[in-house]
């Protein structure tokens, strides 16, 4: 007898042996037992992933002599003769060699002619969207009224070939790719009843490169079977199949990772040197790390990314210490290089001077730290303007530390207190509350230390003022700085608050004058000086240059509030 192959010896013969097709198998199930089979089924989806399968288990639980049964005998005559496929009422027709107008007349004609043993007489048509338009047009009649005992079951590959009017007859049922550890844990049980001495990890090198079909992976373990007599080691796998170690992809992004350019110049050098595509390879590493940023973000990653336990765990421990906002910025630039590669005429070359790109990357810090950072820069800055402001305007030292000061308020209330009692007031009197008040600096002083208290932001602006008369009803605030800090005090908000800690201060009503100094020469020098040194600070600083070549801009401008 002649050798069978594993995908035809281990070809499942009930829904429930189906790998990964439970949203398809059930639902036929269910309907064959509530007896609501549709006359004409699509089966579509990816080569290999059994469509052709569960029809054929289809037609066998619709002419089981137990059914229509959700589960074949596998023993009666209709079962044996369409698993052998010889059934007389099961016709299997080939889409790609028999799409001619001429083939679908026939079996037009055909299909008047009652089943031969059988209940039904079912027509599986595969690759069905290789049919003709007028193919398609003879068959349309009898998809959507066949006679009773007639059953269509089409199955495809390309779906979206099939005219509209074809699909809108059809129950259609999506099949889907098989992922990476169900084909490995099916070709392990088949190993195991084989007497195959073989490893889960080259099982999983197998399964990746059959990309989710079943078939395929089927196939290419017959192949890794038959090349390695005896014990199949992992290295003959990688050999035969011509593939790279997964071990490798891993030893490249930890190199790429860690910065050593060293080890992947060297472990690039060892896979050329082995024969690997370098355009493959390079889409290897793509989608490694695209997997490696899904793990990151770690939510349904094993719904996210086909990979084995053992491998997601491996990916985990690697990227434990980096920042999603590092793995964007690589695969950002494998995404961007990939042309160059596609079309280089030496790959390896172009591929090492991508990587050597890529190595010039500086981590990125996530962007609510950066914001956080540039806010500190910004305070700092704020900061030391101020002070710098506030000791010129105080060149004692400490204000609260002088002698008397803590007097000064209870000495200036009971001053203008007297005052009211003189007669004659208005501007005599408030000249002599000027005599009674020794220096107007210590006043306003005093005035900034409650600002600076209550209102921080405001008292920024206010730094840069003097206090440039007082008389018993208000007080005259001369601004120093420049139109913005005129501007942002005058503000009603601000001028509602300068006013109202003003008439807290004194105790009483008082009338508030904001007016503008006019700068001296050498009073804007000084200024200019000042704020460019600030500038230069706030453009050295090691945060600004990390901005500037994340985002690859430039600095347009730089303000001192």
């Amino acid at each position: 007898m002649s050798y069978i192959v594993f995908a035809r010896k281990y070809r499942p013969q009930t829904f429930e042996e189906v790998i990964k097709q439970e949203h398809v198998s059930k639902t036929l199930a269910n309907a064959i037992s509530s007896n609501r089979v549709s006359h004409a089924i699509l089966l579509s989806g990816p080569r290999g992933t059994g469509k052709t399968t569960v029809a054929r288990i289809l037609a066998k639980a619709m002419n089981c002599k137990n059914g229509p049964t959700p589960v074949p005998c596998n023993s009666c005559r209709s079962c044996t003769d369409i698993i052998s496929g010889s059934s007389a009422d099961v016709l299997e027709i080939d889409g790609a060699s028999n799409n001619g107008v001429e083939q679908i007349r026939t079996l037009r004609e055909n299909v008047k002619y009652m089943p031969a043993y059988s209940l039904y007489k079912i027509y599986i048509i595969d690759e069905v969207h290789m049919l003709s338009v007028p193919a398609f047009n003879a068959l349309l009649k009898t998809l959507e009224e066949p006679p009773e005992h007639i059953m269509f079951i089409l199955a495809t590959t390309e779906p979206h070939k099939i005219p509209i009017t074809i699909l809108s007859r059809c129950q259609r049922y999506d099949f889907r790719r098989i992922d990476v550890e169900s084909l490995s844990k099916h070709m392990e049980m088949i190993c195991d009843k084989e007497g195959v001495d073989i490893s889960f990890e080259s099982l999983s090198i197998i399964a990746r490169v059959a990309s989710g079909s079943m078939r395929d992976a089927l196939s290419l373990l017959d192949q890794v079977i038959s090349c390695a007599q005896g014990s199949v080691t992992h290295e003959k796998v990688l050999d035969i199949l011509s593939v790279i170690d997964r071990k490798k992809i891993y030893d490249i992004s930890s190199a790429i990772l860690s910065g050593d350019v060293a080890v992947f110049l060297g472990i690039l050098d060892e896979i050329y040197n082995r024969g690997y595509e370098m355009k493959r390879l390079y889409s290897d590493i793509v989608e490694h790390f695209r997997n490696l940023i899904v793990v990151k973000m770690g939510k349904d990653v094993k719904k996210l990314v086909d990979l084995p336990s053992h491998e997601i765990e491996l990916a985990q421990e690697q990227i434990k210490d980096v920042t999603s906002v590092y793995l964007n910025q690589i695969l950002n630039l494998l995404f961007k290089e990939e042309p160059a590669i596609r079309f280089a005429a030496q790959p390896k070359l172009t591929l090492e001077m991508i990587f050597i790109k890529m190595f010039q990357i500086k981590p990125a810090m996530p962007i609510d730290l950066l914001i956080e950072k540039l806010d500190t820069i910004k305070n700092e800055v704020y900061e030391k303007q101020g002070n710098e402001i506030f000791e010129h305007q105080l060149p004692y030292g400490d204000y609260n530390k002088r002698p008397g000061v803590q007097d000064n308020e209870k000495d200036l209330k009971a001053s203008l207190s007297k005052s009211k009692e003189t007669e004659g007031s208005n501007e005599s009197v408030a000249a002599a509350c000027l005599d009674d008040v020794k220096d107007h600096e210590r006043t306003w002083k005093k005035l900034l230390d409650v600002f600076l208290k209550n209102h921080p932001s405001l008292a920024a602006n206010l730094t840069r003022c003097t206090l440039k008369k007082m008389t018993d009803h208000g007080l005259e605030i001369e601004v120093n700085g420049n139109g913005f800090n005129l501007k942002m005090i005058s503000r009603s908000k601000n001028m509602t608050i300068i006013k109202k800690v003003c008439e807290d201060f004194f105790g009483k009503k008082m009338d508030i004058v904001i007016t503008q100094k006019k700068k001296q020469k050498a009073e804007n020098k000084s200024n200019n000086n000042r704020e460019d040194s600030l500038k230069k600070e706030a453009l050295s600083h090691r945060l600004v240059a990390d901005v500037v070549e994340i985002f690859n801009g430039n600095v347009v401008d730089v303000k001192i509030l």
